[in-house]
């Protein structure tokens, strides 16, 4: 995705009936609105991806994981926004002031591009490092076959894990093992 642009303030009844009637999608912090702009053919294929390989690691476990469509709602920093994929494992719950916001993710994808990185590694991470539910926050490079895990400790700590071309990554939250070459693989490279 590209950096978003402001789009004004608005209470969050405001914010819920603009982007019933937007045709895009748009980030609401604290009263403050912002538009998010498409991606690149890149960003659309690794999020594909992604979300083919969860399908098959979630295949017989009581998960589900959801589009960029799926709007997360971080209540303790009035946060709402659409994380490329957010996976819920349960029962899957939303917020008492927005039906269609779910508020308890065990696992958040972001894929990170140049414009977004600075973002998703800190303020975005920030926020939702106060989500209850969320054990793993999972950051895709586009530059290179490296993910970022960041899992919750048994204390509250967050501990990051990496894992390169040619390895996997534990994926603790839905107990299941990731190889990064498939969330890579690209059959319309030469590679």
């Amino acid at each position: 995705m590209t950096t978003a642009t402001p789009i004004g303030r608005m209470t969050y009844p405001e914010y819920l009936a603009f982007e019933a009637a937007a045709p895009s999608k748009h980030e609401y912090v604290c009263g403050e609105v912002f538009a998010m702009a498409g991606g690149t053919p890149e960003h659309a294929g690794l999020a594909a991806a992604m979300a083919a390989v969860l399908a098959r690691a979630l295949e017989d476990r009581p998960c589900r994981a959801f589009s960029s469509d799926g709007r997360v709602r971080v209540e303790a920093t009035d946060l709402s926004t659409y994380p490329d994929i957010s996976v819920v494992c349960g029962k899957l719950e939303t917020s008492g002031i927005d039906q269609d916001a779910i508020v308890n993710p065990v696992l958040l994808v972001e894929i990170l591009s140049d414009s977004t990185e600075a973002y998703d590694r800190g303020e975005k991470a920030a926020h939702y490092r106060r989500i209850p539910s969320l054990r793993e926050y999972l950051l895709v490079s586009q530059r290179e076959r490296r993910l970022e895990l960041f899992r919750r400790g048994e204390h509250g700590e967050w501990l990051l894990l990496e894992a390169g071309a040619g390895e996997r990554v534990e994926l603790a939250s839905i107990g299941a093992s990731i190889a990064v070459d498939d969330v890579y693989r690209n059959p319309l490279s030469a590679e």
